[in-house]
């Protein structure tokens, strides 16, 4: 991964068209102040107004060809929308678009961003996956929105790791379908839960091409990343994917 500043960094290790590009944010780089210091996009957390529009206008300024950013009121549901021209804020948990110039965007702390493209540059896409996201559909249903899935790759940005998403057997029960190896035992009825095998093998059931990411820990860096879960009041990060041209 490379430093853009701003705590943005670019995943090398995913191989994307040239029109297309991806970065991911940290908490580092920007205005806001404790708890929320210091590059917090989250407009919901209780953080400045004014703070919160000055560093979103220093990540529209950072990511080159990038014209306007889509960002969404995130319920921890399954619906995908078309990105607008950034005017106006959508109600749902993942965006795409075909639009050069357009940022598909979702803001997490703790929870998981998978960003997602077709070999040929041609559409891109963003999603928020809690665990009741990913277990009612929502990275499927985003992959629905690409013709070919065997043609598409997803990232998994910065999430809540497996030694640190300690959940209840609600979850498991969620996830029926997974096998024992994305859960450990934890104390009484509790488990820690892998969302990134998770994600994984939910997308690679459905076809995908090839899954890229996985396993940066948002919780246990926490000079780095957002986490809610460490920290209850907190910023939020950034994942976003577009097209150039």
């Amino acid at each position: 991964m490379i430093k853009l500043g701003l705590a943005l960094e670019s995943p090398l290790s995913w191989p994307l068209p040239d029109n297309v590009k991806s970065v991911f944010s940290g908490r580092q780089g920007g205005v806001s102040l404790a708890p929320y210091d210091s590059f917090n996009l989250g407009d919901h957390v209780g953080d400045d107004d004014h703070a919160v529009t000055q560093n979103r206008a220093l990540l529209l300024d950072a990511l080159n060809g990038a014209e306007s950013i889509q960002w969404l009121s995130q319920v921890h549901g399954n619906c995908v929308v078309e990105a607008g021209d950034g005017s106006q804020v959508l109600t749902a948990d993942a965006v795409t678009t075909i639009k050069a110039g357009v940022v598909c965007a979702v803001l997490t702390a703790d929870c998981l961003p998978v960003l997602f493209c077709d070999s040929e540059g041609k559409r891109v896409a963003a999603a928020h996956a809690g665990w009741r996201g990913l277990a009612d559909g929502i990275l499927l249903n985003t992959l629905k929105c690409f013709d070919d899935p065997s043609k598409v790759s997803a990232y998994l940005a910065p999430a809540i790791g497996p030694t640190a998403f300690e959940v209840g057997p609600e979850v498991r029960d969620a996830f029926a379908w997974a096998g024992d190896d994305c859960f450990t035992a934890g104390q009484g009825d509790r488990l820690y839960a892998d969302i990134f095998k998770l994600a994984r093998l939910q997308l690679e059931s459905a076809g995908i091409g090839a899954v890229y990411g996985g396993g940066v820990c948002t919780a246990s860096a926490p000079e780095q990343y957002f986490s809610f879960r460490r920290d209850g009041v907190t910023g939020r990060q950034v994942s976003v994917i577009w097209k150039t041209c």
